[in-house]
């Protein structure tokens, strides 16, 4: 049986931590409080809509809602489902049962990433002072949690980049830690798109210090996600923010000439399947890149599938036709994420993963769930 290395696996950051590690001034600038349901909104609820459940608490930041587009009708269809994971979040919140729920997959080695983290320094209404510090704050709790075990608990850092100028330093920081790994969201941040001129520093600190990019998105951003300018319900977010995102932050780089520049840079991408691979990378092989050469010859010296197969992973989906992919990238770039403890992603069995991707040999299967890993985050 393989050593299982979960390349996404997330903690549930409990409320009371942020009092004891973020500063005290981004704490009374923009405190992290929930707003729980009531008796009175849960009766009212129920007579308009004969769903009689209370919901879970909306999380604010200062005066704003963590998430966007988090009406009451996506909060009942949250609340609906809530019960089957509430148990996994809870164990996610501590170490010690996070590590009896790795027991419990077979999972030996887990790279750990942010939750409501993610939302909080990567939303728009904040300061950048403020973005920083819960970044910061961040980093420092996850250094004592995965004390509890770093042999198995893997910390993959956060930054804040509201305010580029800080993004070294912070980089710098997270190699101080010894740890190989950065998480980033997708999207443009305060309208600063991966590839704007700001970040080159970024990207050369990241290469200089050996640290690997993990692009995690997720719905509901209190930012700009691909969708929300036409959609509001998490039905359409959800099925266009993580592979549309990924795509694009994938163009974004190929684009702004950061894959040609930074050669020995790694970008994995999560949470949005393999699928999309194959067909983005063959557009942009044969329709995009020989179109109009004056464009792409300084950025791009070498078809973007090649940049690709030479810097990039990809986390695959259990169950997802993976035939393109595999031939396209080979089985060599992908690698496994649970993204444990989202309802969606509790547990799974090593012989459901072999049954549902028939496309695998052994081998190969062995390789995605313990070599690939070990390749993108240094382990």
């Amino acid at each position: 049986m393989s050593r299982i290395i979960d390349c996404d696996r997330h903690v549930i950051e409990p409320l009371e931590m942020w009092q004891e590690y973020a500063d005290k001034r981004v704490i009374s600038q923009y405190p992290i409080t929930f707003h729980p349901d009531n008796l009175e909104k849960q009766t009212d609820r129920f007579e308009r809509t004969g769903i009689d459940k209370p919901l879970p608490p909306i999380v604010y930041l200062g005066d704003f809602p963590i998430l966007s587009n988090w009406d009451e009708q996506q909060q009942i269809a949250s609340a609906l489902i809530d019960k089957k994971s509430s148990g996994e979040r809870r164990r996610a919140s501590y170490p010690n049962t996070q590590i009896e729920s790795m027991d419990e997959s077979g999972v030996a080695v887990a790279n750990i990433f942010p939750t409501f983290c993610m939302y909080i320094v990567n939303h728009k209404d904040i300061s950048a002072e403020s973005s920083l510090g819960y970044a910061q704050a961040y980093n420092r709790w996850l250094e004592d949690y995965c004390a509890y075990n770093n042999e198995r608990l893997k910390a993959v850092g956060m930054v804040s980049r509201h305010d580029t100028s800080s993004l070294v330093s912070q980089v710098e920081d997270i190699a101080r830690r010894g740890w190989k790994t950065i998480t980033l969201r997708p999207e443009p941040i305060l309208g600063k798109t991966l590839g704007h001129p700001e970040y080159e520093a970024f990207w050369d600190a990241c290469e200089a210090n050996d640290i690997g990019i993990a692009f995690h998105g997720g719905t509901h951003l209190q930012g700009t996600t691909v969708g929300m300018d036409r959609f509001s319900t998490r039905f359409n977010l959800h099925a266009c923010s993580h592979p549309m995102e990924a795509q694009m932050a994938f163009i974004t780089l190929l684009e702004a000439g950061v894959l040609e520049r930074h050669p020995k840079l790694r970008f994995l991408f999560l949470e949005a399947g393999c699928s999309w691979v194959p067909q983005w990378l063959w557009r942009l092989d044969n329709i995009c890149y020989d179109e109009f050469p004056y464009l792409t010859q300084d950025a791009i010296k070498m078809p973007p599938s090649e940049y690709f197969k030479r810097q990039c992973w990809v986390s695959v989906e259990i169950g997802e036709p993976m035939k393109d992919a595999l031939e396209m990238i080979g089985h060599e770039r992908l690698v496994y994420a649970s993204d444990y403890p989202h309802p969606d992603h509790l547990h799974f069995d090593l012989h459901e993963i072999a049954n549902e991707m028939p496309d695998l040999s052994e081998q190969q299967l062995r390789e995605i769930l313990e070599e690939n890993p070990k390749s993108f985050f240094k382990i």
